[in-house]
């Protein structure tokens, strides 16, 4: 079976696919990936469906070789890659040859980086993905982090994908700037009007306690004057955290399906990815949105992002050209 072999690892190198799902009320949450359009992308550069399984990488990537011809692709941020010592770029498919090393070093300006094998890796499926859930050792490599040694097995990717014209990303998904858009959580009415007035007119620094479980906001202390226990509740990927510390806690892809901590908001799914990507000690703030907005504005990023994805099928150079004439 076809394989790569992890010679080094960066930090809370993973594999990952879009994630789990059904089993909250068992208490686990869907894992997958923390920066999903990232991931799609990369999987269709190499051919793959999206639904494949890559490997996820945090700050640094690593070295990597294979025993048959592949084609990768790298995404997630700006990054050097290599191959053998020589540059290629990310954000665009490439062959890795039997006795080639693919280098990747530390992203310059995101956290979270994607590294696709065309055919995809091919771990065993635990409770209907592959996805990595490192909190609850499920799925990817017996549930861990990947260390050098590890060999991935990989699918057999279409005959076409090796001698097929190399896929680049020619029309980024729009990443906005701003603050980062929030909808009133479950437990907002926990918290009086000097509290949100700090929430929301207030900066935050994104604190390098952060792993794929949740990431800590330093800044103003928020006090519930409802009291900061509750009686648990369910919670979602943005979910904003208060506990009697008064630092919000914003929980991740590998959250936790309860919490007794009040949540003040819950960060709108269009803006999760550009929160997740935030490099550490970076300055965010908020901005209250309504449900009715925030589901406009993620039904738009989809249709972007489809547009982009369908950008990248063979053919779509000279379909978009003949458009043009």
């Amino acid at each position: 079976m076809r394989s790569v072999v992890v010679l080094q690892a960066g930090p809370l190198m993973s594999v990952q696919d879009l994630g789990r799902t059904g089993y909250v009320r068992m208490g686990v949450s869907a894992s997958g990936p923390m920066d999903e359009a990232a991931l799609r992308i990369a999987n269709r550069l190499v051919g793959n469906a999206q639904s494949d399984a890559l490997i996820e990488f945090a700050v640094t990537g690593g070295r990597f070789e294979v025993g048959e011809p592949v084609c990768f692709a790298v995404t997630g941020g700006a990054v050097s890659i290599t191959v053998d010592g020589e540059r290629v770029d990310g954000w665009a498919s490439h062959v890795l040859l039997p006795g080639q090393v693919l280098h990747i070093g530390a992203l310059t300006n995101a956290v979270w980086g994607y590294l696709a094998f065309s055919g995809g890796v091919l771990t065993e499926p635990v409770l209907g993905s592959r996805s990595t859930h490192l909190r609850s050792g499920l799925g990817g490599l017996e549930g861990r982090r990947l260390v050098p040694g590890d060999a991935l097995p990989l699918g057999d990717p279409a005959d076409e994908v090796l001698d097929a014209p190399q896929r680049v990303l020619r029309m980024p998904v729009p990443r906005p700037a701003g603050p980062i858009r929030v909808i009133d959580g479950p437990q907002a009415g926990h918290f009086d009007q000097a509290a949100w007035q700090s929430f929301l007119r207030e900066p935050f620094v994104v604190s390098g306690s952060r792993d794929r479980m949740a990431q800590i906001l330093e800044g103003p202390l928020l006090r519930a004057a409802g009291g900061h226990d509750i009686v648990s509740d369910g919670t979602v990927m943005g979910s904003i955290q208060v506990p009697a510390s008064g630092r919000p806690i914003v929980l991740m892809a590998e959250r936790q399906t309860t919490g007794g901590y009040p949540k003040i908001a819950t960060i709108a799914s269009v803006d999760l990815p550009r929160l997740a990507q935030a490099m550490t000690g970076s300055l965010i703030r908020f901005k209250r949105v309504t449900q009715a907005q925030a589901e406009d504005l993620w039904i738009a990023r989809a249709r972007t992002l489809e547009t982009v994805l369908a950008s990248l099928d063979p053919g779509a150079d000279a379909a978009n050209e003949g458009g043009r004439s």
